[in-house]
């Protein structure tokens, strides 16, 4: 049972990375759904060089491949949970615990940070990996 809910836990994650990473492709042709609001902060991102960067990016650059990153990390974390679940038996039930404690800091930076939609999908996707923890 503990596989079952570890690898609906993953698919959440892979779910949002993938959306997230859909997004992010749609917004670097045609800007409106991970972006500011007004369209001029988008003009001044492209226009604002990122100082440890001496000139090497700029700020709406870097937000793009920040974006497309961060997708990337919840698509490959939702994998390793699936991983997880697939191989369960052969796995430490110590080492189980953190595939739910990374999912707890990222439901944390998603109350702190992000909106409503993520957060309950990050939510489920926790509480998930919780019981699959708890069932092993």
């Amino acid at each position: 049972m503990a596989q079952l809910f570890f690898i609906a836990g993953g698919a959440i994650f892979i779910f949002l990375g993938c959306i997230h990473a859909i997004f992010m492709l749609a917004d670097v042709r045609r800007p409106r759904r991970l972006v500011p609001a007004d369209p001029a902060l988008i003009q001044a991102m492209a226009s604002s060089a990122v100082r440890l960067s001496r000139g090497g990016t700029d700020m709406w650059r870097a937000w793009i491949g920040f974006n497309f990153s961060h997708a990337l990390g919840a698509i490959v974390f939702g994998s390793l949970c699936i991983a997880a679940g697939m191989f369960v038996r052969a796995v430490p039930k110590p080492l189980l615990l953190l595939p739910a404690a990374i999912g707890c800091v990222y439901l944390i930076l998603s109350i702190r940070y992000w909106f409503r939609v993520p957060t309950i999908a990050i939510g489920l996707g926790t509480a998930l990996l919780l019981t699959a923890w708890s069932l092993t």
